[in-house]
């Protein structure tokens, strides 16, 4: 009994120790945790296509995970070049002519001011507002940086997981203190929620940024190519979302005197590209992964605010493990002990 008792104290000192440096370590890692949850997004979408091409295909571990970095550079790279490809011209020109911009900016509230028949903008507030773009450009670059850093580790650590997968899957199925009922309940549970929305959102945005980039070329939107691009990416932030982008250029065509036109994109955001965000959503999560639209729509939210991007995957899966876990709880620790009746008083 003593040499139990003993044996227990152990190990509950060396999981708080555990615990206690893998806090550090993440404390430390924090810049870098989007590249990890990166890392294990890819993985899960990789896992089973890749052990066909070791146990059916017969290739070697090292060559089938190089062969999933190169399809992942791929995917990657073509949304940053159409990125640079569209930008670049644009921030070019504002960079070497910036009174112009400046000044179209000015022009631009002035006439819209005039018509609303309100000064919501003065000189004051455009030069604080050009301040605190000044301010934040060093911020960007540096998010910048992150980005691409956070895209290398995501992708180096992708390849050692998938190496050495068997291995690290073997190591926690037995790390894991749960019935292995239990264990391969949370595996089908992550597999299907991280499929759900690593594929579902990409989709997503898609159709969305298609659906804008129509409404731009009826209504007369010139580069429509560039703001079709970016309301597409901006389909990933929730709430706000696609409004980023066509609330401006239905403001901007209302100052160049297009009221028609103007009023035609407003009707056509809120009739047709919201209303495919909401209907995409909720339809394509629901079939890819049967994830209800509450955990989706929840998860969002808290996820991009806990991760940023990547927290769009993770988000809903937080809340579903949430659900499950609460699940295995009820399954492990509380229910055997509430077969006997219940006493009445």
């Amino acid at each position: 009994m003593t040499i139990t008792f003993n044996n227990r104290i152990k190990q509950l000192l060396t999981l708080v120790i555990l615990i206690a440096l893998v806090l550090v370590i993440v404390k430390s890692l924090h810049v870098f945790i989007p590249g990890i949850l990166g890392a294990v997004t890819l993985y899960i979408l990789s896992r089973e296509n890749y052990f066909k091409l070791l146990y059916k295909q017969k290739w070697k571990p090292s060559l089938a995970a190089f062969f999933y970095i190169l399809i992942y550079l791929l995917l990657f790279g073509i949304p940053i070049y159409l990125a640079v490809t569209l930008l670049s011209p644009k921030i070019e020109a504002a960079l070497s002519n910036p009174t112009a911009t400046i000044d179209a900016l000015k022009n631009i509230a002035i006439v819209v001011q005039q018509k609303v028949g309100y000064t919501f903008i003065s000189e004051k507030n455009i030069a604080a507002a050009l301040s605190r773009v000044a301010n934040t450009l060093p911020g960007f670059l540096n998010s910048t940086a992150n980005l691409v850093t956070n895209l290398a580790i995501m992708l180096f650590l992708l390849y050692h997981m998938l190496v050495n997968a068997k291995k690290m899957e073997l190591t926690l199925y037995k790390a894991i203190p749960l019935k292995d009922e239990n264990v391969d309940l949370l595996a089908r549970e992550g597999k299907k929620v991280v499929k759900a929305n690593a594929l579902g959102l990409p989709i997503i945005a898609i159709i969305q940024g298609i659906t804008a980039t129509i409404g731009y070329i009826i209504f007369g939107v010139p580069d429509w190519g560039l703001w079709g691009f970016l309301t597409g990416v901006c389909a990933f932030i929730p709430v706000v979302g696609t409004m980023i982008i066509w609330i401006p250029l239905v403001i901007y065509l209302f100052a160049i005197g297009q009221n028609n036109m103007a009023i035609g994109l407003l009707l056509y955001s809120i009739i047709v590209t919201g209303n495919i965000d909401y209907i995409a959503r909720i339809t394509i999560m629901k079939k890819m992964g049967d994830v209800h639209p509450i955990i989706t729509i929840l998860g969002v939210i808290v996820g991009f605010n806990l991760f940023g991007f990547i927290g769009l995957i993770f988000g809903p899966l937080i809340i579903n493990y949430t659900l499950v876990l609460f699940k295995i709880y009820m399954n492990e620790y509380v229910e055997e002990s509430k077969n006997e009746e219940v006493p009445v008083k």
